[in-house]
């Protein structure tokens, strides 16, 4: 069902006035179970019903954290690039892309977040997919640049280790005005607001991460590492027009295609030429 909410691009449909009815009406007669029942509804990324096959010599490791069990993908030899994917992605989506880091001379390292892919969990959400990165990037060593698709950038960006800021990065589709984005998706499917709000503040409190301090487009103009963004200009998902106001700063480099959509773009050449532009010619900062 979050599937459905976070990607539907429909304004309308017969069902959005009786689910918001019904979910307003479910906040106030039981909130607490209102809330319990939105978060399963809301937070439950959906996996994917098939797996890419893998390239050959890749080696998965389980990796323990706090939350959870997360599966990670290890293909080549050399520095470390560490790739993250978006909502209801897995890391099975960056194979082609993997495979091209290794070709290089480097090591491509991807995961799964908390409740996707392969790894522990039911239920997902930025603060939580926030710590496990940040754990991740303590337990895998030192980092050479990270990957990122759709709402992994926002984590990514979102995260306050102190390694990150200088570190080269690349976006891929990113969702750049996170939380607007977030509710403004909610609203269209119907849901109540204010029970989805009550929900998010449970989450702020548990993990002390508030949402109002997640701001990737201010993040990214103040970092001092390199940044190249490959977006679609006809991407349904994540708004092209974010990745434009990112590139006015002069300091991150914008790469525009057509015809590639959120997910196709990441096995493409566009992608795979940005990487080299990345590890070749750096970016001045």
């Amino acid at each position: 069902m979050s599937s459905k909410i976070y990607f539907s691009t429909r304004r309308f449909s017969p069902s959005k006035l009786l689910l918001g009815l019904g979910t307003r009406l479910h906040h106030v007669l039981a909130p607490a179970h209102a809330r319990r029942t939105a978060s399963k509804l809301l937070l439950t990324p959906q996996r994917p019903s098939h797996e890419t096959a893998a390239p050959a010599g890749l080696v998965q490791q389980a990796v323990h954290t706090r939350e959870g069990t997360l599966m990670s993908y290890r293909l080549g030899k050399g520095p470390v690039w560490l790739l993250m994917h978006g909502w209801s992605g897995s890391a099975s989506q960056f194979y082609p892309l993997m495979s091209h880091i290794a070709a290089q001379g480097f090591t491509a390292l991807a995961y799964d977040h908390p409740a996707h892919g392969q790894s522990d969990g039911h239920t997902g959400h930025l603060p939580r997919f926030v710590r496990a990165f940040d754990e991740l990037i303590e337990r895998l060593g030192p980092i050479e640049g990270v990957i990122t698709h759709s709402m992994g950038g926002a984590v990514t960006l979102a995260s306050h280790h102190p390694a990150l800021d200088k570190l080269p990065l690349l976006l891929i589709s990113p969702v750049l005005d996170y939380v607007p984005q977030l509710y403004g998706m909610v609203a269209r499917s119907g849901y109540s607001i204010r029970l989805f709000d009550a929900v998010v503040k449970d989450i702020e409190r548990e993990y002390q991460h508030p949402l109002s301090t997640v701001d990737p487009l201010g993040q990214l103009a103040t970092r001092t590492g390199k940044a190249l963004i490959v977006h679609d200009e006809e991407d349904r998902f994540a708004p092209h027009q974010d990745s434009l106001r990112a590139a006015q700063d002069g300091r991150t480099q914008l790469v525009s295609t057509r015809g590639l959509g959120h997910g196709r773009i990441l096995a493409s050449p566009p992608v795979f030429a940005a990487f080299d532009q990345l590890v070749q010619s750096p970016i001045t900062a």
